[in-house]
């Protein structure tokens, strides 16, 4: 007689379920829970969600699983940069066309120039994205004492615009030397500080030659009138000591220093001071006066609506807003791409932080952490000023939307600091790594 196999039947001993759960739960990873909530009698797990519980699976996923990282924080960088500088020269086309051909001059003239200066600055990000640490370092000295002798030539030869003596004309185009230095003061700092990590806790060691040396492009970029410029440039150099662990008390007394020479500058400034009683609405009398740019500009975010008038459609920048193409771009963007197009250009700009912060929580060397935070408060921060400035929750200061603004030198230098982010994130270990000072001890 041929017997046929029968199919196992799908329920299991009592005994050999128990067992395999029990093994199960002895092999799982300490620390990791398996996600079910077990009661005396009850046979169906529990399941396991919300939103916090995405949020990790999600951050998770971006970072990589265990300790191999998935590689997704560079693109992220990447994407997020090149995403703004295409809406940046998509918004400069827009928004400086038409005021060109009001004054009879070409209409693509201050698009093709950005063009340019952003081609050169997605060569300059692509060769600094393959440098590493050790060419950092001996690049910093050097790069800060150009960015010292570019300064000094601005106060000597510059050109001043709006009251702001912070450009140097080589031929038909005009270069911004406070623009390259704020890539060599963070990195200076960084490589500087670096070094003072055992002692950085004393206030002296991180005051020394931090505060003196690193002070001296914040000096000259004051001198010559721009305190926006100015403002960015304390924010680098008040992000490397907070990251390289400075005490917190110095941050308290720096604020009040820097408040107070805040003060001096629009005291002594008609124009700041004019400034600052437009944000505070003391002379907004007629429509003719200073705050007739900040005005208009809350007009153009309001009349974009939710998904806005239309690319090219705007109506305020037909010369209601002095300089639509450079610091009130936003406003630009929020007129012809509405709430949405706002919100994508915001979002832009937190996916290039998270990404940032992502390569550097996997590293433990303090150079990379105290550059990267670094060029992050440089970015999100002079971002987070041109946004408020333009809503109006800042006063008008002059600060320039990193990537989408006009401004060939400081397009160029954004996506160069973008480059060194890159060779962080190409370079980003498995797990932290050891410094070279912790690699010889151990």
């Amino acid at each position: 007689m041929v017997t046929t196999p029968t199919r196992h039947s799908g329920r299991r001993p009592a005994g050999a379920r128990t067992a395999g759960a029990a093994g199960r739960t002895a092999g799982a990873p300490a620390g990791r829970a398996s996600g079910t909530t077990q009661t005396p009698g009850s046979t169906a797990p529990a399941p396991r969600g919300g939103l916090r519980a995405a949020a990790a699976r999600g951050w998770r996923f971006l970072e990589g699983t265990g300790r191999s990282p998935s590689g997704s924080s560079y693109y992220l960088i990447l994407g997020a940069a090149l995403a703004l500088t295409a809406i940046g020269l998509l918004m400069v086309l827009s928004a400086s066309s038409v005021e060109a051909i009001s004054e009879g001059k070409e209409e693509f003239d201050l698009f093709l120039k950005q063009a340019v200066w952003a081609g050169g600055g997605v060569v300059l990000m692509f060769i600094l994205s393959r440098v590493g640490p050790r060419l950092y370092k001996a690049l910093a000295w050097p790069g800060l004492g150009i960015a010292v002798v570019l300064l000094i030539l601005v106060l000597v030869i510059g050109v001043s615009i709006n009251g702001n003596k912070n450009w140097i004309m080589i031929g038909s185009q005009s270069f911004q030397p406070s623009e390259p230095a704020k890539l060599a003061l963070a990195l200076w700092c960084a490589t500087v500080l670096e070094r003072k990590k055992g002692l950085i806790r004393d206030w002296k060691h991180a005051l020394i030659p931090a505060l003196p040396l690193g002070g001296l492009p914040i000096g000259l970029v004051l001198l010559g009138g721009d305190l926006g410029t100015g403002m960015i440039l304390m924010m680098i150099l008040a992000a490397a000591l907070f990251f390289a662990g400075a005490p917190l008390k110095m941050f308290l007394l720096a604020g009040a220093g820097s408040a107070l020479i805040g003060t001096l500058m629009v005291a002594t400034s008609a124009n700041r001071g004019g400034r600052i009683s437009a944000w505070l609405r003391l002379n907004c009398e007629d429509g003719a006066d200073l705050c007739l740019q900040s005005d208009n500009g809350l007009f153009a975010m309001a009349s974009g609506g939710w998904f806005g008038v239309g690319i090219g459609q705007s109506r305020q920048k037909w010369n209601w807003i002095p300089e639509a193409h450079n610091d009130f771009i936003f406003a630009i963007i929020g007129e012809e791409f509405g709430l949405v197009g706002a919100i994508v250009v915001v979002a832009l700009f937190g996916i290039l932080a998270v990404a940032t912060i992502q390569v550097a929580m996997r590293y433990s060397d303090p150079f990379v952490r105290i550059l990267m935070g670094s060029i992050l408060v440089w970015l999100i921060g002079q971002a987070f000023v041109n946004v408020g400035m333009v809503t109006g929750l800042l006063p008008v200061i002059g600060v320039p939307l990193p990537f989408i603004s006009y401004g060939g030198s400081a397009l160029t230098f954004t996506l160069a600091a973008v480059g060194v982010l890159l060779s962080f994130a190409r370079r980003m270990p498995a797990a932290f790594i050891k410094t070279e000072s912790e690699t010889a001890a151990s």
